[in-house]
């Protein structure tokens, strides 16, 4: 059966989507997710909500418990993620308000562990596709039905934060054909893949990062982002029940010729 996991601000969860919502703690190896975590019901499918950054957005980037909170994902039998965060533009043509549904990443990260796989056994994971082709696709068809501007994939720098970018990385990262700019995509994407979840962003393009001469301000992204929050929920209310039970993708198998 079809677990859809939700792993976004606290924007995006909306009692009122939801049935039977329950907040649970849970406890895992790697420490405790970002916050309590709210299981419900949507159309009759399972639902699993954690705030990345906590319910008052207390933690920092860099500092998200990524294992504990996609090991508590799998230990609650998610099958599949939906992950909305904000993100910068790096090309003209994407726009600040437009949804970008990332295939790839380039990761600039630093201080992270991006693997469960780091003591007693080593695993090769592939990741040449970053996120979930068939959750995109029914993403990119969603978006068209409501009308909402997306882009089906793009490249994705994740840079470590919690500062924004220098505007001579905007423009090395504007050379590499990228398409957007964020924090949290990397591990999280390559996590949900060892646990073999379905995973795929729903970037929220809110600025041009830097590149374009002007600065990143949080009251910018915060005022973009109020904007289009009404917009992810009802892509997400659009994407949920259109998930199928059987997986076909290669996600589900993740670990087969992985692991040595």
């Amino acid at each position: 059966m079809v677990k859809i996991g939700i792993i976004g601000g606290s924007g995006v969860y909306d009692p009122k989507m939801f049935e039977d919502s329950e907040d649970i703690a849970i406890n895992t190896p790697y420490g405790a997710p970002s916050d309590m975590i709210t299981t419900g019901k949507f159309k009759g499918v399972d639902i699993v909500f954690i705030p990345r950054h906590g319910k008052n957005h207390t933690i920092n980037p860099t500092n998200v418990n990524y294992k504990a909170n996609i090991h508590a994902m799998k230990e609650l039998g998610v099958t599949h993620i939906l992950a909305p965060g904000t993100s910068g533009s790096l090309q003209e043509e994407i726009r600040p308000g437009d949804f970008v549904f990332s295939d790839q990443f380039i990761d600039r990260t630093t201080k992270r562990k991006s693997t469960f796989y780091d003591e007693n056994q080593v695993c090769h994971i592939g990741i040449s596709e970053a996120t979930c082709p068939d959750l995109r696709k029914i993403l990119s068809e969603k978006a068209e039905k409501l009308g909402l501007r997306y882009h089906k994939s793009g490249t994705n720098i994740c840079m470590e934060g919690p500062r924004f970018s220098t505007r001579a990385e905007s423009e090395l990262y504007r050379s590499w054909k990228a398409k957007t700019i964020n924090m949290t995509m990397v591990p999280e994407c390559v996590l949900a893949r060892e646990a073999e979840i379905c995973y795929a962003t729903i970037m929220m393009v809110t600025d041009y990062d830097v590149w374009r001469d002007s600065d990143v301000s949080i009251d910018v992204i915060l005022k973009v982002m109020s904007e289009n929050i009404e917009k992810v929920k009802k892509l997400i209310s659009e994407v949920i029940p259109a998930i199928p039970d059987k997986r076909v993708c290669g996600c589900k198998d993740a670990l087969k010729n992985a692991l040595i």
